[in-house]
């Protein structure tokens, strides 16, 4: 029995991101007597042609293909992802009778109408370490399932979530695109943003790997892979519970310092902890705002306000790291007078850059649904494949999109719309430059308030 995985992610940027969930599965299914090859689109130049060639010279019994994105989530410049994934599964149907199986986060969204579209056979619904290797021992007595959705009946607990498999050809081009190097600490989110959809791919609660795991996975990609960036993959790494303390405590424990990255909820970091994480190498934190008022915080359910996106700013430059915020603008109840507010408030954060979006992807099974439903901007019998973007009723969008414009086009490192430097991080990635890369915007922008000159970043 030959599986084939297949990738089907072709975003590069901010930078290329490492499927880490395909490499679960890969390193689940090298536990059985069965031979597994991945194949990454993006490690082939995005080449169906080249998907074709290696489909014809390994003749795969079951193809398993990993949809990561819908589409990009900018309403101002929306691209849509599934249209790959149905050029892979012709690509695979016309040159083999091979069972196609899709899965991923962004399948497991809306399964039933991705699998329409594309014209697989069977889906995995959430995670499919366990599920997928279960298909796969089933396919090789030539037993399938009755309905061509597969769900399991609860969540793995932390100790037996998969170790992922770093293929080192794949690895490679990632170490060499970007830099960047992903790695996963635990899976489950127990907030309650309204446009989320982790708490239902993850669940509520928090599964966490151990610690001594983990730092092993990040041992092994220095010391074998030559991996000197890496990204947690975590919906937030500071969690609540202070697991992510336990997992920093151990790199520490064992002299791991090399640079890292993460998503963090600007709450209760202490200056303390950031110190701590820049004893393990903590370079770059991308900060999830959301939202710009405390108004429109509460509205998309966060439990923080303004003020302490602010300290939280002020506690990470303190210490030297670079910081980037996420706001969304348009969130329900936002009026012309909060979006003003809100503006000044983002202006107001030195020393950092915004990613600024207007308008929120709506998601099934997310509270935002329920408001969209209800406010009349979407009906029960709306395709949400069709990428629909809740905005306020209080605006108008050509009003909002101008006074955003307006507001950040002479403000270097507030970027709107969030693809606005895309194409540049691109360049610079094909330059050899590694990371996150906003980060030399505050870079420059130092060098310019000490004298210093320089024609290039």
């Amino acid at each position: 029995m030959k599986i084939l995985l297949i990738s089907s992610n072709i975003t590069k940027t901010p930078y290329p991101v490492y499927p880490l969930g395909l490499s679960v599965i890969a390193g689940a299914l090298k536990q059985t007597p069965y031979t597994v090859e991945l194949f990454d689109l993006l490690n082939n130049n995005c080449s169906l042609q080249t998907l074709e060639e290696k489909i014809d010279f390994y003749n795969p019994d079951i193809v398993g293909i990993s949809v990561r994105n819908i589409d990009t989530t900018n309403s101002l410049d929306n691209k849509i992802s599934l249209d790959t994934v149905t050029n892979i599964v012709a690509s695979v149907r016309s040159r083999s009778s091979a069972k196609i199986v899709l899965g991923g986060s962004g399948f497991s969204i809306m399964p039933e109408l991705i699998l329409k579209k594309v014209k697989a056979d069977y889906g995995i619904v959430g995670e499919g370490e366990k599920l997928f290797v279960d298909f796969v021992n089933n396919a090789a007595r030539n037993i399938f399932p009755e309905k061509k959705f597969i769900y399991s009946d609860s969540f793995l607990n932390g100790a037996n979530i998969g170790h992922s498999n770093y293929e080192p050809e794949t690895l490679n081009y990632y170490l060499n695109n970007g830099g960047m190097v992903s790695v996963q600490t635990k899976r489950g989110c127990p907030h309650n943003c309204i446009y989320c959809s982790y708490p239902v791919l993850e669940g509520k609660s928090l599964r966490c790997r151990k610690p001594v795991k983990v730092v092993d996975d990040i041992i092994k990609l220095r010391d074998e892979s030559g991996a000197k960036l890496l990204y947690f993959t975590d919906s937030v790494f500071n969690d609540d519970e202070g697991y992510y303390l336990e997992v920093l405590r151990e790199m520490k424990r064992r002299n791991i310092c090399m640079p890292w990255s993460a998503f963090f909820k600007p709450a209760n970091i202490l200056p303390e902890i950031i110190e701590l994480m820049k004893e393990t190498g903590l370079s770059a934190v991308e900060i999830g705002a959301d939202a710009s008022t405390d108004a429109s915080l509460k509205k998309l359910g966060k439990t923080f306000s303004f003020d302490e996106i602010v300290k939280c700013n002020s506690r990470f430059r303190a210490l030297d790291i670079s910081t980037a915020h996420y706001y969304m603008f348009g969130v329900p109840g936002e009026t012309e007078k909060l979006v003003l507010e809100g503006i000044q408030n983002v202006l107001s954060i030195e020393d950092t850059v915004s990613f600024i979006f207007m308008g929120i992807r709506i998601l099934p099974g997310t509270s935002l649904a329920n408001i969209a439903l209800k406010e009349g901007i979407i009906t029960s019998e709306d395709n949400l494949l069709n990428s629909v973007y809740y905005l306020s009723p209080s605006l108008n969008k050509r009003w909002l999109e101008q006074t955003l414009t307006d507001a950040f086009r002479n403000v270097e490192t507030c970027i709107f719309p969030p693809n606005a430097m895309d194409n540049y991080i691109d360049s610079l990635h094909k330059m050899g430059y590694a990371g996150v890369l906003w980060d030399l915007l505050l870079k420059k922008k130092r060098r310019i308030r000490k004298g210093q000159t320089s024609c290039c970043l």
